[in-house]
């Protein structure tokens, strides 16, 4: 087992025993294998482009298969190996429309390998998706531009189930894997491939933002409760609007109320959603902590799409999966909530109300646009002094107790954009307002990322500068590969000084590191808050 595509790999190398996800080596293997297959498939699926056939299928399978492979998804060697299977299908039926030279060129051999013990084997023998013949620059990039996949893979998912999809986002993703076993690629070309990741991340990003505000509406400014009310309860963690909108048409007068866990908080703020009375409030913090939380929770969960821990026994059998996520012995469910409001109505529930306070979720681009002018008059009158973006991954490492400082550190004449689930770090926090503008806005979801940088481009446009000119400083946590996608869509962009923790990706070289400090000067977060807030202010650190 070799596995280092997240922030908590061990000893900040890789995981090599068990995964720090709580991923075992069977998993990985099969994992790896999946990724070498849809390499093969990729490789038939563009020369059948070429011939003009249908790849639309394909594409969708490639994107749906990476996302089981992001860290927290699935679990279940069962599911991933019939995805191996899917996938040997797809390839044998395009390389047989498709030319001699491509079927023969496909990576991993054509035929189905039988059962879930040999799929392990071979996967163990092929090894790693990655050319590890290369040398270790070009090898980080290559791992660089595979992680960066498997987040715009998610990201294309997401827009898929909600009606929005691109050929010439599964086309990239096609390029992508093809390239891996290309040997006369240099590093230069894999810079290119790593920053044109970037950009089809941005063009899914679109979708997806197209997707939930064409479905759900814009999200507007709303207030959720933090504690709960006397009843039957459903709790949803994952990132997923369509399970939940399913969910909450499903329980509609059933006396049931609908929690949401994680970076699902941002749910409440749009209009399709909130109209469901039952929709009450948010339980908990970020993915890492549901152990302590989902155990807590007097009623039935619901995990949707990634961030699932291993589960424990306190509460496994009332948990649920739907969508990408899948855990063995855990029942999983497509559409048909039934069996988890069936659990639900068989429990206590909560026996009584309780006062949690609340927070502010709902600043999506069109809000925060809405009040630009309020923005660009505090600003040019000098009660906005800064903006600070904080946000990214929440994770269980030690360091990440630096966000929740530099948010409270930063001063009362600036502004904090926050999305993704490192919010959690500090989303409680009241910060109060600057001439009625609050100065934490919510952004969203890590799903809401090109709300963000909507309102960068936009700001920077009011004031007649390139978003680096602005008043903005970007201050990032990572943990998985969607954040990977993120980080090479803002390269793209040419966003400088960008701030990146706890710590630095493992799969990124001295070398590589070198060239996007000398690009982009990208680079570390302080020791504290108060050394990056005295740099970026250009005061003196307390």
């Amino acid at each position: 087992m070799f596995c280092n595509q997240c922030e908590q790999t061990a000893k900040g190398i890789a995981c090599t025993t068990v995964g720090a996800c709580g991923k075992k080596e069977d998993v990985a293997a099969l994992q790896d294998l999946l990724v070498n297959a849809c390499r093969g498939l990729a490789t038939v699926a563009i020369d059948a482009a070429r011939r003009g056939l249908d790849t639309a299928d394909a594409g969708r399978f490639v994107a749906d298969a990476l996302f089981t492979t992001l860290t927290n998804v699935d679990f279940d060697p069962a599911s991933i190996a019939e995805k191996i299977d899917e996938a040997v299908r797809l390839r044998n039926e395009l390389a047989r429309e498709s030319s001699a030279a491509a079927a023969a060129g496909a990576f991993v051999d054509l035929r189905p390998f039988p059962g879930v013990e040999g799929k392990v084997e071979q996967g163990i023998e092929l090894g790693r998706p990655w050319d590890t013949t290369r040398d270790e620059d070009v090898q980080a990039l290559q791992q660089t531009t595979l992680y960066g996949l498997k987040g715009v893979a998610a990201y294309a998912h997401h827009a898929r189930v909600l009606g929005q999809e691109d050929p010439e986002v599964y086309a990239y993703l096609f390029k992508a894997l093809d390239a891996l076993g290309d040997g006369s690629l240099d590093l230069g070309a894999w810079v290119a491939l790593a920053l044109e990741c970037g950009a089809v991340n941005l063009r899914t990003m679109e979708l997806l933002d197209a997707g939930n505000t064409g479905t759900y509406g814009h999200p507007v400014p709303t207030e959720v409760p933090l504690g709960h009310r006397a009843g039957k309860a459903i709790l949803i963690s994952g990132h997923d609007l369509l399970d939940l909108s399913l969910l909450l048409e499903q329980t509609e007068g059933k006396g049931i109320d609908i929690y949401t866990h994680g970076e699902m908080l941002p749910a409440h703020a749009y209009p399709e959603l909130k109209k469901h009375a039952h929709f009450y409030g948010h339980w908990g913090t970020a993915w890492q902590n549901q152990h302590k939380e989902f155990a807590a929770f007097p009623g039935a969960i619901l995990m949707t799409t990634n961030c699932l821990m291993p589960p424990r026994d306190e509460y496994k059998e009332r948990l649920f999966t739907s969508g990408p996520v899948q855990f063995p012995g855990v029942p999983h469910v497509e559409g048909d909530f039934s069996a988890v409001i069936e659990k639900a109505l068989a429990m206590s529930g909560f026996a009584d109300e309780t006062d949690g306070g609340s927070v502010l979720v709902g600043f999506g681009r069109n809000t925060v646009l809405g009040v630009a002018p309020q923005v660009i008059e505090a600003v040019k009158g000098g009660a906005i002094k800064h903006f600070f973006l904080v946000g990214g991954c929440d994770g269980a490492k030690p360091g990440r107790n630096y966000y929740t400082d530099f948010v409270e550190q930063a001063p009362a004449d600036t502004v904090v954009l926050t999305l993704a689930c490192g919010k959690f770090r500090f989303f409680d926090k009241q910060l109060g307002d600057i001439g009625g503008i609050p100065r934490l806005l919510d952004v969203g979801q890590c799903n809401d990322a090109y709300s963000a940088i909507k309102i960068a481009v936009a700001l920077a446009d009011a004031f007649e500068v390139g978003v680096n000119d602005l008043p903005l400083s970007m201050i990032l946590s990572w943990y998985e590969q969607k954040a990977v996608a993120i980080l090479l869509t803002l390269l793209h962009l040419g966003i400088t000084d960008i701030r990146l923790g706890p710590t630095l990706p493992a799969f990124v070289t001295p070398n590589v590191l070198q060239v996007l400090v000398d690009t982009f000067d990208i680079k570390p977060i302080a020791e504290t808050a108060a050394e990056d807030l005295a740099t970026i202010l250009g005061t003196e650190a307390a």
